[in-house]
């Protein structure tokens, strides 16, 4: 799973399953049927039905490792809490000894590519486990596609988890970002004081003026009949090892960097929408025809949960310019972007980038 999206668990205490049968495995030397149990999750926050899982993986594994997803991605109100917050989210709702068994691990995302996500599963599992042919289950909730992962390793039993008492991370941190206190009923205490903490910090400040935002922002189509849904354009452009990025000038993101792009006009196609949103953000020094002429090729990406503006799809075109030996194009920020610059593709960072930008750079350029 490319892209860890599981903010709704389902649990129920007297109905759990295994895909290969509650005893086909045999216990330890303790007598768990498991010596480590995954789960893979964000947790933003941690809340009653997520630990509602783990009440269930204790009973049954003598560890249990917290894949904490999203770990290498910017601070934004979808994933508003670091690693380190989450882990005491978690931890903290266990007694001392029951939280030694538990493992927290940051699992990095890697949106539109499920190999590279499966490699980052194996690597971190193995980070605690020190050997992945070890006695190991996954342990997570049947109910929708963000928790296909269940299936997606056949040398590890799945234990799936399905209804009973439903519970969303994202309406808890949505309201929470507005300026709401965390309710106990919905979250253990341990992740009720984690937020209550960092409500004082400038960072929820700063989340808290974005998801205002974000609020107005859906407001203007609430008297749509259906979900708008909106497209736009980004540039990938590369020359010499670089890439051409901006810095963002307004929420969202602001001061992200980002590809250049934006929403594209009625009556023009998305390749010159494109074009023209290149130019306008970047003022590359670069005539039409030269780039029109280095496309190299395009690719939509619509994650459904890509922006946080609503359902945005993008096509994203990858410029290839030719090497020079007077150097890269003199580029300026303009209209919505700050800034205009040339990186190495070596300091490329996930977590300086916004959405999910770092991702379709990597999967056009192949990084």
């Amino acid at each position: 799973m490319p892209n860890t999206t599981t903010d709704t668990i389902t649990v129920t205490k007297k109905d759990v399953t295994e895909d290969k049968g509650r005893f086909s495995t045999p216990k330890n030397k303790k007598g768990y049927q498991y010596d480590y149990l995954v789960f893979i999750g964000r947790f933003q926050p941690f809340h009653l039905g997520h630990k509602s899982v783990v009440d269930e993986a204790l009973k049954l594994a003598e560890n249990v490792i917290m894949l904490i997803g999203s770990a290498n991605l910017p601070s934004s109100i979808r994933n508003s809490f670091s690693v380190e917050a989450r882990s005491q989210m978690i931890l903290g709702a266990f007694d001392n000894k029951d939280a030694k068994r538990i493992h927290c691990v940051g699992l990095d995302d890697a949106l539109y590519n499920d190999t590279k996500w499966l490699q980052y599963v194996q690597q971190c599992v193995k980070s605690v486990t020190g050997d992945l042919n070890a006695n190991i289950g996954l342990i997570g909730h049947s109910k929708d596609s963000s928790s296909y992962y269940l299936s997606l390793f056949p040398n590890w039993q799945s234990v799936a988890v399905p209804n009973f008492h439903e519970l969303s991370a994202t309406p808890i941190r949505e309201g929470f970002l507005l300026g709401a206190d965390p309710l106990t009923d919905t979250v253990p205490q341990s992740t009720a004081d984690v937020m209550k903490a960092f409500k004082k910090t400038e960072a929820y400040k700063r989340l808290h003026e974005e998801a205002g935002f974000i609020d107005k922002y859906k407001k203007q189509w609430e008297s749509s009949p259906y979900p708008p849904t909106f497209m736009t354009v980004d540039a990938v452009v590369i020359q010499s090892g670089h890439i051409l990025l901006v810095e963002r000038r307004s929420m969202p993101g602001q001061g992200l960097w980002a590809l250049p792009g934006g929403f594209i006009d009625p009556k023009e196609t998305l390749f010159d929408a494109c074009i023209r949103e290149l130019r306008e953000e970047t003022r590359l020094k670069v005539p039409e025809a030269v780039l029109r002429g280095s496309r190299h090729s395009q690719h939509t990406f619509d994650d459904p949960y890509r922006s946080a503006r609503g359902r945005t799809i993008t096509q994203a075109f990858y410029f290839m310019l030719k090497n020079d030996p007077k150097g890269l194009p003199s580029v300026k920020g303009g209209d919505d972007a700050k800034k205009a610059f040339w990186l190495p593709l070596a300091e490329l960072k996930a977590d300086k980038l916004f959405e999910d930008h770092y991702a379709i750079i990597c999967k056009m350029v192949g990084l």
